[in-house]
């Protein structure tokens, strides 16, 4: 039987087979077609963040942290084909950078404001009102949070954490930007009166290299964790490395303890507002160090969490395509000044 017969004949059968199926009302076979493939997320970085780049080679979100779907560049020839351009506010601050105000902008492109900068350093943002859809910054409110640091749940059986051991230093404090006129400056100054405080970093000449930095913190009991500025939300890695991760108590001076009881347990940390004076604050580190099972209830948290920070750009530009489907598709924030100031 030739070839063509053959088929001849299927087409015969495969006709008949469905006449019958119709006549006598029985279902007929069909292929379903396959679900259409999720597109895959386009985010082009318009500018690296202090001029650092990254290689974005290869599946990036998927390979190193697990977010599938999401394709990050820094090529801005893709501008026309990007789902999301990400403008770092430093460079556009600066003048290092610009919007690219001169091209035809996709209807269904967003464009997002990202900093990690507290208010006052980012300056007057009025220019850039009706620019943006979405922020990433920090603060809670942001359409995109990305903070300094995070708790993560660990299992108990894998939690073996070890308060280093203490030596003779109460407190400790690093810092290299130091102005009289912070209120971090003004609080360091009246309790070193009271007790004695090491400190460390490039303003008193004492720099610690990066092996060295957390033995050396770790080394005492507490850690003045002050912010050069004080606003909502803005908790760094003061907190998250320099502290926690070395493993000495964090004295905190920033945004409200809400704020940080916003990430972090309560009994983790002492707030500089609790007290009336940093008199009364000084006399209640020194009974805290001398009493050692109250002193370790500070890190009863770390038998059921870890710490994760958040250094890296790409990993920061990943979670957008995390928060993308819930996003408003149409928002426009004509007047970030004063969204970033509120």
């Amino acid at each position: 039987m030739t070839t063509n017969m053959s088929l001849f004949l299927s087409a015969i059968t495969l006709l008949s087979v469905s006449f019958y199926a119709l006549h006598r009302k029985l279902p007929v076979l069909t292929r379903t077609p396959r679900p259409a493939e999720p597109r895959n997320l386009s985010i082009l970085l318009w500018h690296w963040p202090f001029g650092v780049s990254y290689s974005l080679a290869g599946d990036v979100c998927s390979i190193e942290y697990g977010i599938p779907g999401c394709l990050l560049s820094d090529n801005t020839s893709l501008f026309p084909h990007a789902d999301v351009v990400v403008f770092h506010h430093h460079e556009l601050r600066t003048g290092r950078s610009s919007l690219p105000l001169h091209l035809p902008r996709p209807a269904t492109q967003r464009w997002l404001w990202l900093s990690l900068e507290p208010p006052a350093n980012n300056g007057n943002l009025s220019r850039y009102n009706g620019m943006f859809n979405w922020t990433m910054t920090y603060w809670r409110r942001a359409d995109v949070q990305i903070p300094y640091g995070k708790l993560v749940p660990v299992s108990p059986k894998s939690s073996n954490y070890l308060i280093p051991k203490k030596g003779s230093c109460l407190v400790s404090w690093v810092v290299s930007n130091y102005r009289p006129d912070h209120r971090r400056s003004q609080v360091y100054q009246d309790l070193r009166k009271q007790i004695p405080i090491q400190v460390y970093g490039r303003w008193p000449r004492r720099p610690l290299s990066e092996r060295s930095l957390l033995p050396a913190i770790g080394h005492c009991h507490f850690y003045l964790a002050f912010e050069n500025s004080i606003a909502p939300d803005y908790i760094t890695e003061k907190l998250w490395r320099n502290a926690y991760e070395a493993g000495a108590v964090p004295v905190v001076l920033g945004p409200s303890r809400d704020d940080y009881e916003a990430l972090v347990p309560p009994g983790s940390f002492i707030h500089v507002s609790d007290f009336n004076s940093t008199e009364e604050l000084a006399v209640f580190l020194k009974l805290l160090a001398t009493d050692r099972r109250r002193y370790e209830t500070y890190f009863k948290w770390r038998q059921t969490h870890g710490i994760k920070r958040y250094t890296d750009w790409r990993e920061r530009l990943c979670n957008i395509c995390v928060s993308y489907h819930r996003l408003p598709a149409v928002k426009v924030y004509y007047n970030l000044d004063a969204w970033a100031k509120s």
